[in-house]
């Protein structure tokens, strides 16, 4: 069984969907988790477009990813998250953490249970992957043995400093902070965890997104049992990388 902890809202619907859907259809199970275990919900603008503006196409979610986040909408895994005081990684085969931008985010991002529990998931070498700003988490997530992040040592991703500034600049005289979920960039923060700034990797395009077609569109990085991503152009490589680690 696979563990995906959520925010009450606010999380990015491809990110999480998408790897949900191919991976079920693999036959893979899921367990959500929230913060008081109430049924999550994914940020409405990147569903519906709405106060995009000109930039609706190119800044919400394609309608896969929005079909298949309809689908984990009305499944009952998904309806019956745990509260994140009920994870224990012993339960669980992986971990997914999906990323997302709005301040809804921002009780996920900053859970010292969910840091907790990452620690436990690189601690015992299983499958952990992150995409985003699941990656900030990941990141963040500092081991009482060492006193360092669980990333110290890891080649990695997360969503790019241009990406980031590029959304936040384009909308901020209508959406506000709307894309700035912190001061720093995510790509900023992430790199201060880090031993050597080189162990983090941009990749490929910017802008084009991946497909269950064409995977090699999106970007990766792999070091042992941790899998990062960008965004969600990169979703469907990430789905595909993760299930070749899972077996």
């Amino acid at each position: 069984m696979i563990l995906i902890p959520l925010p009450h809202t606010d999380f990015d619907p491809s990110e999480a969907a998408l790897p949900w859907k191919l991976l079920s259809k693999e036959g893979f199970r899921f367990q959500f988790a929230t913060p008081d275990g109430k049924k999550a919900s994914a940020d409405d603008r990147m569903l519906t477009g709405r106060g995009l503006g000109v930039f609706k196409n190119s800044f919400m979610a394609r309608q896969d990813a929005i079909d298949a986040y309809s689908e984990m909408e009305s499944s009952s895994v998904f309806s019956n998250p745990i509260p994140y005081s009920e994870i224990k990684e012993q339960d669980y085969q992986a971990l997914l953490l999906p990323g997302g931008h709005a301040q809804g985010m921002r009780p996920y991002l900053e859970s010292e249970k969910l840091q907790n529990s990452v620690v436990s998931f690189f601690a015992s070498n299983k499958p952990v992957a992150a995409i985003c700003h699941g990656v900030l988490l990941a990141a963040r997530s500092i081991d009482p043995k060492t006193n360092r992040s669980v990333l110290y040592e890891k080649n990695t991703t997360s969503l790019l400093k241009v990406q980031e500034q590029i959304a936040y600049y384009s909308t901020r005289l209508w959406l506000g902070e709307y894309y700035r979920t912190y001061s720093i960039t995510v790509q900023d923060e992430v790199m201060s965890f880090l031993k050597d700034k080189n162990q983090f990797k941009t990749g490929g395009s910017l802008s084009a997104r991946d497909s269950k077609e064409d995977i090699k569109v999106g970007f990766t990085v792999k070091d042992g049992n941790y899998l990062s991503a960008r965004w969600p152009g990169d979703a469907y490589q990430f789905a595909e990388t993760f299930r070749s680690m899972l077996g």
